[in-house]
Parts: C-alpha cells; structure tokens; sequence
C-alpha cells in the first residue's frame, strides 16, 4: 500500500485566550507563517485563520479533485466546478459538527440528474470526507446550468435500496414533484 504523508507545523505562543501563533505547510512551503488565535476562531477572524477554515479547504479542494475524476470516468470532463465549504464549530462543546458542501458544476451535456449522482458518488470517494463521516454530518447541495439541488444530507452507511430511495427523491425534487 502506497501512503502520501504531508506535513504542518505550528508555532502557538501564550494561553488560549491570549495567546496565538502561525502555521506553515512544511511539505511544500505554500503557507508561511499564516496567524491564528482562538479568536480567530470564534469571534472576528480579523485576517487569521482557524482550524475550521484550513479543514473546509482541504474538505473544498479534495471534493473538487474527487467530483472532477468521478465525472470524467464518465466521460463528462468538468470546465469548471467551485465547491464552497462550510465548517461548523460548536463552541460550548468544543465539536465540529457539520461539513456542507456546496457545488457548482459547468460540465457540458450534463443532465442535472446526472451530475447529483456523480456529485454524491465523489463525495462518498472523497478522503476529507470519508475522514469525519460517522462523526460529522455531511451534507452536499449541487447546481448546475441553473438547475439547484434542494440540498439533502449525504447517506451515511446506506443500503443500496436506502439510497436508491435517496435517488428517486433527488430525481423528484428536480422534476418539481
């Protein structure tokens, strides 16, 4: 078995509340010295970053990676998809809680219905994703060519009858039924 290691590191400096420090992606030097403080976090990010901003980009970038494969093996190459990510930190329990994913997709001759799979396929493929599932709730919404999924919750251990129940959901949700 092949296995990528990447590296980060972070120097924090002072107690939590006071405190703060900076993070640097030691693999490939693409961030130097990038601050972050507990406020940061939880009040006015005023130009830090938190721990829930770098997961929804790593949660972001390889979505994106996974949806762009998935799609082209089915022969539908992506012009474009931008994949929005949104994090969410409970503070009084100290627990992120939610990932939602939310991706437009520019991918020609595509049918909306064929995207939603493709779109919820990656996500079941996605690392980040397979990651937190079982102890974050995922959910994705999609948009295509001005077609929008409603957006539902990802199906976590689902029978392939549980999920092509999900299908035919998604499938009359897009009809307008």
């Amino acid at each position: 078995m092949a296995t990528v290691e990447r590296v980060s590191r972070v120097q924090w400096e002072g107690d939590l509340s006071g405190g703060g420090g900076s993070f640097s992606t030691a693999t490939s030097g693409a961030l130097e010295d990038s601050p972050v403080t507990f406020a940061s976090r939880v009040q006015d990010p005023a130009g830090k970053t938190s721990p829930e901003e770098m997961i929804a980009s790593a949660h972001a970038a390889c979505y994106a990676m996974a949806l762009s494969n998935t799609l082209s093996e089915k022969g539908d190459s992506p012009e474009r998809l931008t994949v929005d990510v949104v994090c969410t930190f409970d503070d009084e329990a100290l627990k992120i809680t939610a990932l939602n994913l939310d991706v437009t997709g520019e991918v020609p001759g595509i049918t909306p219905e064929h995207f939603e799979e493709a779109a919820r396929e990656a996500e079941r493929m996605c690392p980040v994703s397979n990651a937190f599932r079982g102890n974050v709730d995922i959910s994705l919404s999609t948009h295509l060519g001005g077609h929008d999924s409603p957006g539902y919750p990802v199906v976590e251990e689902g029978t392939a009858e549980e999920e092509k129940g999900l299908v035919d959901k998604i499938k009359d949700k897009l009809r307008g039924q």
